[in-house]
């Protein structure tokens, strides 16, 4: 027997009301998906983890992940567009770092999620 299908051919009009009242709209679901496309990356993950510690710059970045500068600076661009890292020039050196509270909040989540 499948668990994923229903044994009687019932609905709950009342459940199924809630859940569309607070579904996701299209353009939502767009830039949902995409947060996760950008977050799948294991490079990308490591590099919001090393942020998550410091603000750092490239070349400091490139260190720890044993990367070129120019393979850390594409991934970079992708996580700054995503709005998930934000930077700062000092002098000739620019210094990136998370961009909100909720970056942190999810990778937290996530980090609680898979050590249960």
């Amino acid at each position: 027997m499948n668990a994923y299908v229903c044994d009687t051919k019932s609905i709950h009009p009342d459940q199924i009301e809630e859940v569309q009242k607070h579904i996701l709209n299209d353009q939502e679901l767009d830039k949902v998906s995409h947060l996760f496309k950008v977050i799948s990356d294991p490079t990308r993950i490591k590099i919001l983890f090393a942020l998550e510690k410091a603000e750092l710059c490239v070349c400091d970045i490139s260190v720890i992940l044993n990367m070129t500068q120019s393979a850390i600076s594409h991934q970079l661009k992708t996580l700054k567009d995503a709005n998930l890292v934000k930077n700062r020039r000092d002098g000739k050196t620019i210094f990136y770092q998370l961009a909100d509270e909720h970056v942190h909040l999810i990778f937290n989540q996530a980090l609680t999620h898979i050590n249960e």
